[in-house]
C-alpha cells in the first residue's frame, strides 16, 4: 500500500491503518449502491413510460421511496466519510463513532427497505402529514412502523457523527477560528484550511436538520400512540422540509469540501481561505437554513413574510456557496499545470453540474416560475442536476482517487474518455429529458400518465435510453475502482 498519502495524518500510524480501512468500506458501500439505486430509477421512467405490464401501481410508489431516501442517504454518507478520512489531516476524528454510524446506516437501510419492498410503504422520502398514516390498505401498520424506525435509527446514528466530528474540530480550533472570522479581520494565523471551514459550516447547519428529523419523528410517534393527539400540518409540513433541505444541501457542501481540499494536488497550486471563501462559507450557515421555505409557496396559510424570506434567501444563497466555488474552481485550474485524471475531471465537472443545477433551482425558486413549474418534472430536474451530475460526481472522483493514491495502478486513457462520455451523454439526456417535460408542465410523481399527458411517456421513454448509458458508467466505474479497492485492501 502507498503510504506516502497518509503521513501528514493527525493520527498514529496504527489509527491511520484503520482509518483507510473504514473508508475503503464507506467507499465500497457507496460505489455498489450506486448502480444498484440507480436500477430503481430505470425502473420508474420503464414503469412510466409503459414498458413494464401487469404489475401494480403501489410498487411504484414504494420504489420511489426507497430510491429518493436511498440515494440521499448514500451521497451523504459517502460525503461525510470522505471529509472524515480528509479532516484526518488536520484534526483527530473518532473511529469507534463512525464505524456505530455504518452499523447504524445498515440497520437503518434493512429497515427501510423492508418498510418499502417488503410492505409497499409510498409516501416519497418526503412522507408529508399525515399520509404515512392514511395507507387505504396499501401497506401496514408496520411498515409504517419500520420507516419511521428506519428514519429514528439513521438519524440518531448521523447526528452523532456529526457531533463528533464537530467534537474533533473543536479540540483543535476555537469556533471563531473553525470559522475563520480571524481570516476577516486580516489574521493568518492559525491556518484554517477551507475544508475546516466548509466542513464547520455544514455540520453546524446539520446539527439543527437532524435535530428537526427527530422532532418531527416524536411528533409522528405521538400521534401514533396517543388517542385522540393530533398535529398540527403545516407546523410538520416545515419541520420536514426543514430536515431534508438542510441534508441534501449539506451534502453538497461536504462534496464541495472535498473538492477544495482535493483539486489543488492535481492543479499544483493552493486553495487557501481568503477572505473571499470566509465571508462566503460564514453567510452560508445564515442562509441554509431560511432557503428552505421556497418548498412552501403554494402552503397559502403560510405567513407572507416566510415566502418572501425564502426567495430572498434561496437567490443570496446561490452567490456564496456557488459563484464564489466556481470562480475558485476555474481560477485554480486556468493556466495550471493540471494533471487531468479521471478522479480530477469528476472533481471538476462536479462543480460545474452542481452550478448547473443551481442556476436551475434559482428559478424554480422564484414564485412567479415556482407557480407554473410546481410538483413538474422540472423539480426533479434540478435536484438531479445537482445531485448526479453534481456531487456524486464529486464523491466518485474522490472515491477513485483514493484507489489510486492506495493501489498506485495504472490509468487507462480509453477507460477514462469512455466512461466520461459515458457520463456526460447519459447523465444530461437524461436530465433533458425531465427539464423539457417540467417546461411543459409535465407533472411528477405520477405512475402512469393518462392520455392527455402522453408528452410524459414519450419523454420517459427517450429518458431510459440515456439511463442506460449511465448504468453502464456506473458499472465500468465499479469494476475499476473496485479492482484497486480490492489490491489495497490486500495490501
Amino acid at each position: 500500500m502507498n503510504t506516502a498519502a497518509m503521513t501528514s495524518f493527525a493520527l498514529p500510524e496504527e489509527q491511520q491503518k484503520k482509518l483507510v480501512r473504514l473508508t475503503l468500506l464507506w467507499m465500497t458501500t457507496m460505489i455498489v449502491l450506486f448502480p444498484l439505486l440507480a436500477s430503481l430509477g430505470y425502473f420508474m421512467r420503464l414503469y412510466q413510460a409503459q414498458w413494464i405490464e401487469g404489475i401494480r401501481p403501489e410498487w411504484f410508489y414504494a420504489v420511489l421511496t426507497l430510491h429518493g431516501l436511498g440515494m440521499v442517504g448514500t451521497w451523504f454518507v459517502g460525503a461525510m466519510a470522505a471529509v472524515s478520512y480528509l479532516l484526518a489531516r488536520y484534526v483527530e476524528p473518532s473511529l469507534f463513532v463512525s464505524r456505530c454510524a455504518f452499523g447504524g446506516t445498515v440497520i437503518g437501510v434493512g429497515l427501510l427497505i423492508a418498510a418499502t419492498l417488503g410492505g409497499l410503504f409510498g409516501t416519497g422520502w418526503y412522507f408529508l402529514y399525515p399520509l404515512p398514516f392514511y395507507s387505504q390498505g396499501v401497506w401496514p401498520g408496520w411498515a409504517t412502523g419500520a420507516f419511521f424506525g428506519s428514519l429514528a435509527v439513521l438519524g440518531v446514528a448521523w447526528l452523532l457523527w456529526s457531533v463528533d466530528l464537530l467534537a474533533a474540530i473543536a479540540r483543535r480550533y476555537r469556533l471563531s477560528h473553525a470559522l475563520a472570522w480571524h481570516v476577516l479581520r486580516g489574521q493568518s494565523e492559525p491556518y484554517v484550511s477551507p475544508l475546516v471551514l466548509i466542513v464547520t459550516v455544514s455540520l453546524i447547519a446539520l446539527v439543527a436538520g437532524l435535530v428537526a428529523g427527530v422532532i418531527v419523528l416524536a411528533l409522528f410517534g405521538a400521534e401514533w400512540l396517543v388517542r385522540g393527539f393530533a398535529n398540527d400540518a403545516l407546523l410538520m409540513k416545515n419541520l420536514i422540509f426543514f430536515f431534508g433541505h438542510i441534508v441534501v444541501n449539506i451534502t453538497m457542501y461536504l462534496g464541495v469540501a472535498v473538492v477544495y481540499e482535493v483539486l489543488p494536488g492535481f492543479a499544483g497550486r493552493p486553495w487557501k481561505t481568503s477572505r473571499v471563501v470566509a465571508v462566503a462559507w460564514n453567510t452560508v450557515l445564515l442562509l441554509v437554513i431560511l432557503a428552505y421555505f421556497h418548498h412552501l409557496y403554494m402552503d397559502f396559510a403560510q405567513p407572507l413574510a416566510l415566502q418572501q424570506i425564502g426567495q430572498v434567501a434561496s437567490y443570496l444563497i446561490s452567490v456564496p456557496a456557488a459563484v464564489v466555488s466556481i470562480f475558485g474552481g476555474l481560477a485554480l485550474v486556468y493556466r495550471a499545470p493540471m494533471r487531468w485524471t479521471l478522479a480530477s475531471a469528476l472533481l471538476f465537472f462536479g462543480l460545474m453540474g452542481w452550478a448547473i443545477g443551481g442556476v436551475a433551482a434559482v428559478i424554480d425558486s422564484t414564485v412567479a416560475v415556482n407557480f407554473r413549474f410546481h410538483n413538474t418534472l422540472w423539480v426533479p430536474a434540478h435536484f438531479h442536476s445537482y445531485y448526479l451530475m453534481g456531487v456524486v460526481l464529486m464523491l466518485l472522483g474522490f472515491a477513485h482517487h483514493l484507489g489510486v493514491e492506495l493501489a498506485g495502478r495504472e490509468e487507462s486513457t480509453l477507460l477514462r474518455r469512455g466512461l466520461l462520455g459515458l457520463l456526460f451523454i447519459g447523465g444530461y439526456g437524461f436530465l433533458w429529458m425531465f427539464y423539457w417535460a417540467g417546461a411543459h408542465s409535465i407533472p411528477r410523481r405520477y405512475a402512469i400518465y393518462p392520455t392527455e399527458l402522453s408528452r410524459g411517456t414519450h419523454d420517459a421513454a427517450i429518458a431510459v435510453i440515456f439511463i442506460s448509458l449511465i448504468l453502464v458508467a456506473a458499472l465500468l466505474y465499479l469494476w475499476d475502482t473496485g479492482r484497486r479497492y480490492l489490491q489495497a485492501l490486500r495490501a
